[in-house]
């Protein structure tokens, strides 16, 4: 098999398994601290990523080496399909234990008889701590695209755990500083997005 014969193999696998996974030259690059330039060029075939690169890339998407450098594959890769499936059960979860731990501290104050009036304040910083890791999952599995909403329903959990906290006080204003925290978040977001197109 000629030089040039692996190079395109190699490109159009690596095309296909970034494809399968929701990801964009640059979001592939990033995860694989290199540049999207490098990544464009390895899926045109104008150059061939090192032996440790190929295996970075390999473990990214849940594949052998091997496949990378074979033409045809015995079967379709739903690696990427099973892999989404197991980090989604991951998340979830991760999710359900936070809820889980909650749950067992509010009815361990019930039980003990300690802040029973203020037990059911343990829900509400469940809220932030379950949104805090669906930012990181996601962060770390996706391309980020929901990072947005998430770290806005982050930041307006935070604010409304803190009023309910301290209910007695009345920090409605804390409403207000949620409204220009959310404008940044908002106007990030729209840099991210545009330097990604």
């Amino acid at each position: 098999m000629a030089n040039t014969d692996l190079s395109f193999i190699i490109a159009k696998n690596i095309s296909s398994l970034r494809k399968n996974a929701g990801y964009t030259q640059l979001t592939l690059a990033e995860k694989l601290n290199y540049s999207d330039k490098a990544v464009s060029k390895w899926e045109r075939g104008e150059s061939v990523p090192d032996i440790y690169m190929l295996k970075s890339i390999a473990d990214l998407f849940g594949v052998t080496v091997d496949y990378l450098l074979e033409e045809k594959h015995e079967k379709p890769v739903k690696e990427s399909g099973r892999m989404s499936r197991n980090r989604k059960l991951i998340m979830l979860g991760s999710v359900i234990s936070v809820w889980t731990l909650s749950t067992l501290l509010f009815v361990g104050a019930l039980t003990l008889k300690i802040y029973v009036t203020t037990a059911w304040k343990l829900f509400i910083y469940t809220i932030p701590v379950s949104l805090i890791l669906f930012l990181i999952f996601n962060s770390i599995w996706t391309d980020g695209k929901k990072n947005r909403i998430i770290i806005s329903m982050l930041l307006w959990s935070i604010i409304l755990a803190v009023y309910i906290v301290f209910l007695s006080y009345n920090l409605w204003q804390l409403f207000i500083i949620g409204i220009p925290a959310q404008i940044i978040i908002l106007i990030f977001s729209a840099i991210k997005k545009k330097n990604r197109v």
